[in-house]
């Protein structure tokens, strides 16, 4: 018997103004994905999907570390160069960034301008089976 997924609903981005702005708002996701994980369940698979504008969509993990695991699909291929500029990393061989944690914050902000809307997201394999 397959599992139902719940799929959080799309929530239209409001641009950020400056660099506070953009720590509360990973602030209030990081608060939100809290409250809805769990006790039990190991943290993997949780994270914010990020729908771009111009199409596909990015989903953004922080592991243990506080690195950045980014998904990217291959509809929002279209990206790369914007990511490697923020981030100071080159595409890799697949669809999955290991982005450096101080890294987040420009991350976000980089975007800022190309995102259409978000949603949080509780399973997502974040490319495990996936090269980087």
């Amino acid at each position: 018997m397959k599992t139902e997924v719940k799929r959080y609903p799309d929530l239209p981005w409001v641009v950020l103004e400056d660099i506070h702005e953009a720590e509360a708002w990973l602030d209030l996701y990081n608060r939100e994905l809290q409250q809805l994980i769990p006790p039990q369940q190991q943290s993997q698979g949780q994270g914010v999907c990020l729908t771009l504008l111009h199409g596909g969509e990015l989903y953004l993990h922080t592991n243990g570390d506080g690195d950045i695991l980014l998904d990217m699909l291959p509809e929002a291929a279209w990206v790369a160069p914007v990511l490697s500029a923020i981030t100071g990393v080159q595409p890799p061989r697949g669809q999955v960034w290991l982005i450096a944690a101080d890294h987040l914050l420009p991350l976000v902000l980089g975007l800022n301008s190309l995102i259409a809307s978000t949603r949080l997201v509780l399973q997502h394999d974040f490319g495990l089976r996936r090269q980087f």
